[in-house]
């Protein structure tokens, strides 16, 4: 299958030259993602940013395909290619995996790409290309696993940690979200040459709506490590609705029930923005976060932060938050009931969260990005005006 967007009529062959200063060069990026998780937003949100940088980038999926909506919005941006191979968590062996690297060494090929952007270092694993090659490590099993079930790494699961390694070593950078993924990283593989810390970012800002007595969380909840049950005991407890968004059932037969809390399967992007918008407060109650952009698009929203305490989240929110613990349903809901009966604490808490969200925007996430992609070509690009 296969989805070819605005720029299909560009001449792979062509000089480098984009939209902006037309005497500017600029780059071919051909970027992976997926449909199922926060990739595309970081990859939506990125290539916007990356347009005034005069780069143009091509999307390569992988695994279930995108929604109709998606495909549009991707379109918008670029160009977007659907391939039919997996993703690296939805297999069983590497085998599965063993067509990967012809195809993304295809797709550059026939898009004249001059940076591969892969937002799974697994694909990186078995390259054979000269181009150069960032890889992002936004998750994976192996620092999940360590996250939420905290015991040894199944046998079956070797594998993955080991193709995940040297797609880590393969690549020519590698990029952390946050400091205490790139920790994690090094926990689990040891040293990451080449690895930098580029903080993800998100363009809307949405303080100006009025707020209602509701409490929203956004998540993919079938994944273990979004710990829907321990929101869902803690919504029969406490005085305001709560509100999660987000599938309950995954691509793998993952599944979760959710009883006392509002559920909203999965809903278009703008919608889900609107509702949060309003939220007095958005909870995070996750076990395992590389970045978290629930709570940036909270914090966006000027909205009161009640987030698990996780390293991730101590890291980027530490001043602008409530925490609780994420094993316990009591430090949970005493932690929401502390901020529903305090307006005070809301209204400061929101504000705290707005001003320290500016740290994290695309254009600030783009603008680093670039200079590393300068770095790897090995020359300085001229940037657009």
């Amino acid at each position: 299958m296969k989805y070819v967007g605005l720029d299909q009529v560009a001449d792979a062959t062509a000089p480098h030259l984009f939209s902006g200063d037309p005497g500017a060069r600029g780059y071919r990026v051909l970027m992976t993602l997926d449909a199922v998780g926060g990739v595309w937003r970081y990859a939506m949100e990125l290539a916007r940013a990356l347009r005034p940088h005069n780069t143009r980038i091509t999307f390569l999926g992988f695994g279930p395909p995108p929604s109709t909506a998606k495909v549009a919005e991707a379109e918008r941006l670029g160009r977007l290619i659907w391939s039919d191979q997996p993703l690296d968590w939805m297999v069983c062996d590497e085998l599965a995996l063993s067509r990967v690297p012809t195809e993304i060494e295809r797709i550059a090929a026939e898009e004249g790409a001059d940076l591969l952007h892969l937002n799974m270092p697994t694909q990186a694993a078995d390259l054979s290309t000269a181009i150069p090659v960032v890889a992002v490590s936004h998750s994976c099993p192996i620092t999940w696993w360590r996250a939420v079930k905290n015991e040894p790494l199944p046998e079956s699961w070797h594998w993955l940690e080991d193709m995940n390694r040297r797609g880590l070593l393969r690549a020519d950078a590698v990029i952390a979200p946050s400091g205490s993924h790139a920790q994690s990283l090094a926990d689990c593989y040891g040293p990451v040459p080449g690895l930098s810390i580029i903080h993800n970012g998100l363009s809307n800002f949405m303080d100006g709506a009025e707020k209602d007595p509701v409490i929203f969380a956004a998540a993919r909840w079938w994944d273990e490590a979004k710990n829907a049950r321990l929101l869902d005991a803690a919504a029969a407890n406490i005085d305001w609705p709560v509100v999660m968004a987000g599938a309950g059932e995954g691509p793998n037969g993952q599944s979760v029930i959710i009883e006392n809390a509002c559920h909203l399967d999965e809903v278009p992007h703008a919608d889900l923005m609107r509702q949060l918008g309003r939220a007095s407060i958005v909870v995070s109650p996750s076990l395992y976060e590389p970045f978290g952009l629930a709570a940036l698009e909270g914090a966006r929203s000027a909205a009161a932060l009640v987030l698990a305490d996780i390293p991730t989240y101590r890291e980027l929110w530490n001043d602008s938050a409530v925490f609780f613990d994420p094993r316990e349903v009591n430090s949970l809901e005493n932690a929401l009931q502390r901020v529903i009966e305090d307006p005070d604490l809301r209204e400061e808490l929101g504000q705290r969260a707005l001003a320290r969200s500016r740290r994290y925007t695309p254009d600030i996430q783009a603008s680093n990005l670039v200079e590393l992609y300068d770095t790897l070509s090995g020359k300085t690009v001229e940037m657009a005006v």
